[in-house]
């Protein structure tokens, strides 16, 4: 790979004004920069991913014979101007991608979430979710049951939620859309931790109701850190909605969800 590297790499930059103008993108260092294209070093795995993923490469084509590499991107000059060639909505994803912390990563592992059931008042859903890292995007995916209202019955509802999580100044953005209906997306902004060790996290959650109306609404939202490691299947067995006054909700829980002027911890909005 590394014979085969400085050459390509001088090819892709070629797609833009200069490599001060790559190197401010990419946000590295013009002199570490200078090092890969003189061939006097070679970046780590983390950095050749940065640089691949920037220029729309894969790690095995960067590796190619010149020659063949050049064959490669003229056919695909696309790949190399996607920045410039991104949709409007494209080209925001991208940008928040670059511009949230990579303090994201201190997020990564398990939670219960816990906020005052959408369509259920009196109630307090507890939902999972698991933060990982995939494609350069850190995102995360939620787990909700809704029991059945029927006294008696052990019947549930399920429902999963596919989302993308930005950490943008002091505040965690997560945003997610119901993946087996495509019909519902939802917004939770959270107040992160600065402390070693994440407990609890305390936010806001804005969605629409399961019911006829889809109603918007919007609830206090707290996170439960559970690790990195767990036994999912006992983690998932708490999914459920509980009674405000349940004893799996703690003291703690029902201050972090409870406010003075709102009604069961839920705004409606008309």
């Amino acid at each position: 790979m590394r014979e085969f590297f400085p050459a390509n790499l001088q090819q892709l930059c070629r797609h833009y004004r200069s490599i001060a103008d790559v190197c401010r993108k990419l946000k590295f260092n013009r002199g570490q920069f200078n090092r890969y294209l003189s061939g006097h070093s070679f970046p780590t795995a983390f950095n050749l991913k940065r640089i691949c993923d920037f220029f729309g490469v894969e790690e095995y084509e960067i590796a190619m014979p010149t020659e063949q590499f050049i064959n490669l991107i003229g056919a695909q000059p696309k790949r190399l101007l996607r920045a410039s060639e991104m949709s409007g909505p494209q080209r925001a994803m991208e940008h928040l991608k670059r511009s949230s912390s990579p303090r994201a990563q201190v997020l990564t592992g398990y939670y219960h979430e816990y906020h005052y059931a959408m369509s259920d008042p009196g109630h307090i859903l507890c939902s999972l979710v698991h933060i990982h890292e995939k494609d350069g995007y850190f995102v995360y995916e939620r787990n909700e049951r809704l029991q059945s209202s029927i006294p008696g019955v052990e019947d549930f509802e399920c429902y999963r939620y596919m989302g993308v999580v930005y950490y943008l100044q002091d505040r965690v953005f997560l945003i997610d859309y119901e993946a087996l209906t495509f019909n519902e997306i939802s917004q939770t902004i959270l107040i992160p931790s600065f402390k070693s060790r994440i407990s609890r996290l305390n936010g806001l959650k804005m969605g629409v109701s399961a019911c006829d109306h889809r109603t918007p609404v919007c609830s206090r939202v707290v996170w439960d850190f559970l690790g990195t490691d767990i036994d999912l299947h006992s983690a998932y067995r708490r999914v459920r909605l509980y009674r405000v006054d349940a004893e799996e909700i703690d003291s703690d829980l029902r201050t972090r969800l409870s406010q003075a002027g709102m009604v069961g911890g839920l705004f409606r909005i008309a």
